[in-house]
């Protein structure tokens, strides 16, 4: 899943390279409002959880302002790729007892302590990307811009993990 993330965050930012700012800051309806805030929230959720796998600090500020966590475009690309990177280097180290244990976390959402395999972490942690890039993915075609298949089948051979 890191490396079909990795190909899927390539595309998508590919894609927001054809729009001026104003196109990838416009209010488009979404939940974070913009092309920019949504994938600015995806990193700031990213960060969050890897911060908690002791990967990088916490966000310096809440998810209230996660929309204008990185307020650069150039700046929200270059850390999407190091955060990527990171996410390799987690889940590329990780052996099946490590992706079985618990990970424990305080999670202010829930206001408490929270226990949870490392497996349903990581699950969480790409479906919460899929799921707001869709929201870029839509915002996108809506806008005009060509975007690419998000196909797993269709991740070209040589971006597949080796076994």
């Amino acid at each position: 899943m890191a490396s079909y993330n990795r190909w899927q965050n390539e595309l998508v930012f590919a894609a927001c390279e054809t729009l001026t700012e104003d196109e990838r800051r416009k209010d488009r309806g979404a939940f974070f409002r913009s092309i920019h805030g949504t994938l600015s929230q995806i990193l700031w959720a990213d960060h969050v959880w890897l911060a908690r796998f002791d990967i990088g600090s916490r966000p310096d500020v809440p998810k209230t302002e996660s929309a204008r966590y990185v307020e650069g475009w150039t700046d929200l690309w270059m850390r999407r790729q190091a955060t990527d990177g990171d996410i390799d280097t987690l889940t590329a180290g990780l052996s099946d007892e490590a992706v079985a244990a618990d990970l424990r976390f305080f999670s202010g959402a829930a206001g408490k302590e929270i226990a949870m395999p490392v497996w349903i972490v990581l699950t969480h942690l790409f479906n919460h990307q899929t799921h707001h890039r869709g929201q870029v993915h839509a915002m996108l075609t809506a806008a005009g811009a060509r975007t690419e298949d998000t196909d797993l089948f269709l991740m070209p051979r040589e971006r597949w993990p080796r076994a």
